[in-house]
């Protein structure tokens, strides 16, 4: 789960109308040019690189009755979600772009996954299967951040695709999409445009001395010193560290680590995304953060 140290930034995310309107005369200029010219657009929207097929076959029982989570991730929220963040799924070249989002869907479903090793179409088709922590060990207030202070009778157990955890981080998440996530947590397990935002908000923001997961993905980690000495290396394996390298790093065949690998080789494929995975998938010898 989504359980991290007090991040330092944050990465802000309102509707302004002057923006908007010119994102959406860019992206209506762009599209008619790549229609002039036979060029594909790829990079002017999230959907050319999900399409809701393609989400469909990544996530097969979401909507199962066996899930809890039936009908709380559909397509339409994701898009949404992801329109608030421009950067995400359209930097760099296509396979970079198309890697990167392979790889957060990936960790999302194995925050949320209800499969198992037998489970009809195997254990990496049930992704999206839960929407908040089911039995949570305790209601993940940490009274030393005097920032984000808890609210009296609140839980900030795992929500949302990312399993969001802990008042430091419902706090500022919230403070950035436009919400008190401290006074209503509830609403990233009751709205699922919200959901999908607070797991990108996570996979966008740079906390340090954690880089961005989406910096890994596309290449713009640089290593600091401490990292080098912790083998701290770009690749997938870095952004299971990021989300929990505390409980599930520096362990040799960590289950947890490989369910996370097995959703990402997956979606991967040639069926699916088609793009290689990159070096370093596991985080076995590196050491958290």
């Amino acid at each position: 789960m989504a359980s991290l140290h007090p991040p330092n930034s944050l990465t802000l995310c309102f509707p302004f109308f002057f923006f908007f309107f010119f994102l959406a005369s860019f992206l209506s200029l762009s599209a008619r040019l790549a229609a002039a010219t036979g060029r594909s657009s790829y990079g002017f929207g999230i959907s050319a690189i999900v399409s809701e097929e393609l989400y469909n076959s990544l996530f097969l029982h979401k909507d199962d009755n066996a899930c809890p989570a039936k009908g709380f991730y559909p397509y339409s929220s994701f898009i949404a979600a992801a329109r608030c963040f421009p950067a995400f799924g359209r930097t760099g070249d296509l396979s970079t772009r198309k890697r990167e989002v392979a790889a957060f869907l990936a960790q999302i479903s194995h925050e949320t996954t209800g499969g198992w090793a037998t489970a009809p179409d195997g254990p990496y088709a049930w992704g999206l299967c839960f929407k908040e922590e089911i039995n949570p060990q305790s209601d993940y207030c940490d009274s030393t951040q005097k920032r984000w202070p808890c609210y009296p009778g609140k839980s900030y157990h795992g929500r949302g695709p990312i399993q969001l955890s802990w008042n430091y981080n419902y706090g500022p998440a919230g403070q950035a999409l436009g919400f008190d996530g401290l006074r209503n947590p509830d609403l990233v397990a009751n709205n699922s445009v919200i959901a999908f935002k607070t797991a990108l908000w996570f996979w966008m923001t740079e906390r340090r001395p954690k880089p961005s997961c989406h910096d890994v993905m596309v290449g713009r980690y640089w290593p600091t010193a401490a990292d080098i000495q912790a083998n701290r290396t770009a690749g997938f394996g870095l952004v299971t560290n990021i989300i929990n390298g505390g409980l599930e790093c520096g362990i040799p065949d960590d289950s947890r680590v490989n369910d996370r690998i097995g959703f990402f080789t997956r979606y991967a494929g040639a069926q699916l995304f088609d793009v290689d995975v990159g070096p370093n998938l596991d985080c076995a010898n590196q050491k958290p953060f």
